[in-house]
């Protein structure tokens, strides 16, 4: 029996499986344990992937070579672009999963990679030797060796479930709670804490009247998560439906308050704020007769529906029969109860950039156990966690993304510079820089990146250098090749756009924000034949250029500017406590987070833009005394 590895990746969760999947594609040997091989890249939650800035990150994790894309593409039932309505930088792809095929994808993926082995148990303590990691110990004594181990443990550590008055240890439903980790943790020197997520009730599909209910479709002309041609777009998709809560549901679910683990104290983990459950939303926003209600299939063959938006840990009678009360479901079947669940995280102010931890070296954390909440939110520090677990064994620098550069820079620096204090999603307000890092560019801004690294394939990289190629040309086409009045009036006429008095060069008309590239390029024939040449994510890409170029300008001089900051080094042996004008919050936070940059150092909570200021100046002073 083999016994050490290169790389030993804890958890199979989305967090593990990029973790794995990324070290073993760079060459490192992996082994993947898990506590039940059955479940490896189980969706615990909801069946989709993706979403408000999520949709972003998965894009992300897909041009550096991540697999989250691909096992998306494969599995998906529905495909839709959210936020069409506003601007660029808000479009967020989202796809509507077939639960089982996702993980079998998943499974299968990391079984063709000749890296990656497995073994199924629990592991209950690390080999730790001079505070640094070298391997881990399994529940019955067996022994494995590692240059490097990966903690991506989910919701599993000391794990606690919630119904209504009952309680019970467990990762999920059906899983046993992983024990010994957290203690051995904090007795090495780790803070812990505890943070709450929920799930709604599952609900059999065959007892929901949909007819009562609005149908959601995909969209039509569905695209795709991945840039590769391993995966194609969907021809055929499957609804989802929106149905409503009432005042009779609420009142229904009030009378289950006194029981419930959230209001009388027996939960006392932080719980999302952004995704709260519906006891809460009832008593947070008293004034709403009504909440949103998402009917979503859990794949293509199973009649197994989930209801997003009715997380609760209430009694099971009192989710029954307010269930029953939501129009489309007087009838409704279960086939399991909502819950909630109590984890131990450890806050990640206690990591490096690359998620190594500063306490135990070459121990990284990636996932929800930093206090993250979401399948893409993981999957990214999964896939940041492997390469950078591959780099540290073999002596290579560690690969870190800037805030201007990804929405997982955005992530990760947000994580160990301000830390949280529940769980954290990321939103596309999170990022300064969003109309930069689009759902559309991900593929130009990283593919380069994810090569380097050895990740990405070379034909990724032809073909994102022969999508900009084409993009420069149907650029400088439409700045150069003018339409006249006669052509284009009555289509901006539809458009409630003003006419034109005189001919314009085409990237005048598309800087109006009613204008579509889609809308006037059949007005010319000319125009027609050039702009047919091109595929559609060509043109998207081009029309944002154009609409958007002195944003896009700004926001990079911007970014340009900043960035002169992350090149501004502080060294590791930087003494706080002799900088007396610094604040003493500022002094205790930079002593705990110990930060690499004077630009990381201007984003920690606490570190005020004067302290900044007295940090440069006594930098610059040392600088001149030692030269």
């Amino acid at each position: 029996m083999k016994s050490n590895y290169d790389v030993i990746v804890v958890g199979a969760g989305h967090a593990g499986c990029e973790a794995a999947n990324a070290a073993a594609t760079l060459g490192a040997e992996v082994l993947l344990v898990t506590m039940d091989m059955n479940k490896i890249a189980q969706m615990s939650c909801n069946p989709a992937m993706g979403g408000v800035a999520k949709g972003q990150i998965v894009r992300e994790i897909d041009a550096l070579g991540g697999m989250s894309g691909i096992v998306t593409d494969k599995s998906m039932i529905q495909f839709r672009i959210l936020n069409r309505s506003k601007g660029p930088a808000m479009w967020s792809p989202r796809a509507q999963s077939d639960r089982m095929r996702f993980a079998e994808e998943w499974r299968m993926a990391l079984e063709k990679n000749p890296n990656v082995d497995f073994w199924q148990e629990m592991v209950t303590e690390l080999i730790v030797k001079n505070d640094k990691v070298c391997g881990v110990k399994t529940a019955l004594g067996i022994e494995f060796n590692a240059k490097a181990v990966v903690l991506t443990n989910g919701t599993f550590l000391n794990g606690l479930i919630h119904i209504g008055e009952k309680n019970f240890g467990g990762g999920r439903a059906g899983d046993r709670a992983s024990k010994g980790l957290t203690e051995q943790l904090v007795e090495l020197g780790f803070e812990s804490g505890r943070m709450k997520t929920g799930t709604p009730p599952r609900v059999d599909g065959r007892s929901i009247d949909y007819s009562v209910m609005e149908e959601q479709k995909g969209d039509e002309g569905a695209g795709k998560f991945s840039y590769s041609d391993e995966t194609s777009s969907l021809t055929k998709q499957r609804s989802c439906f929106i149905t409503y809560t009432n005042e009779e549901v609420h009142d229904t679910l009030k009378k289950g308050f006194d029981r419930s683990p959230m209001f009388n104290g027996r939960i006392q983990g932080l719980g999302p704020r952004y995704c709260p459950s519906i006891e809460d939303k009832i008593n947070r926003f008293a004034e709403r007769n009504r909440h949103q209600i998402f009917v979503e299939p859990e794949g293509w063959d199973t009649v197994e529906v989930y209801v997003n938006g009715f997380s609760t840990s209430l009694p099971f009678e009192v989710q029954y029969e307010a269930l029953r009360k939501i129009k489309g479901f007087e009838n409704a079947l279960m086939f399991r109860p909502g819950y909630a669940i109590e984890y131990d995280f450890f806050p990640p102010t206690q990591l490096n950039l690359s998620l190594e931890t500063k306490v135990v070296e070459n121990l990284f954390f990636a996932g929800q156990i930093n206090g993250t909440t979401g399948y893409e939110e993981a999957a990214s520090q999964g896939l940041m966690a492997g390469i950078n677990a591959f780099q540290k064994v073999n002596n290579k620098e560690s690969f870190i993304l800037k805030r201007s550069e990804a929405y997982i820079g955005v992530l990760i620096d947000d994580l160990i510079n301000k830390g949280t204090n529940e769980p954290y999603r990321m939103f596309t307000s999170r990022a300064e820089y969003r109309i930069l890092l689009r759902q559309d560019n991900a593929d130009v801004r990283l593919t380069q990146k994810g090569y380097d690294l050895g990740l990405a394939s070379k034909e990724r990289l032809d073909k994102v250098k022969d999508k900009e190629i084409n993009v420069i040309e149907l650029t400088e086409f439409l700045k150069n090749e003018s339409i006249a009045p006669q052509e284009v009036n009555e289509t901006l006429k539809t458009l409630n756009s003003a006419p034109l008095e005189q001919k314009v060069k085409m990237a005048q008309v598309l800087k109006r924000p009613q204008v579509r590239l889609s809308d006037i390029q059949n007005c010319n024939p000319v125009i027609k034949e050039r702009v047919a040449k091109y595929d559609d994510l060509v043109k998207e890409q081009t029309e944002i250029l154009l609409k958007y170029e002195n944003y896009i300008e700004k926001e990079e001089k911007v970014a340009l500017k900043l960035n002169k900051l992350e090149n501004l080094q502080i060294k590791d042996s930087l003494n706080y406590a002799q900088i007396k004008a610094l604040s003493n919050e500022a002094r205790e936070k930079l002593l705990k987070i110990k930060p690499k940059t004077i630009g990381q150092a201007s984003r920690i909570s606490g570190v005020s833009p004067a302290d900044i200021s007295i940090l440069m100046v006594y930098i610059e002073s040392q600088t001149l005394k030692t030269n």
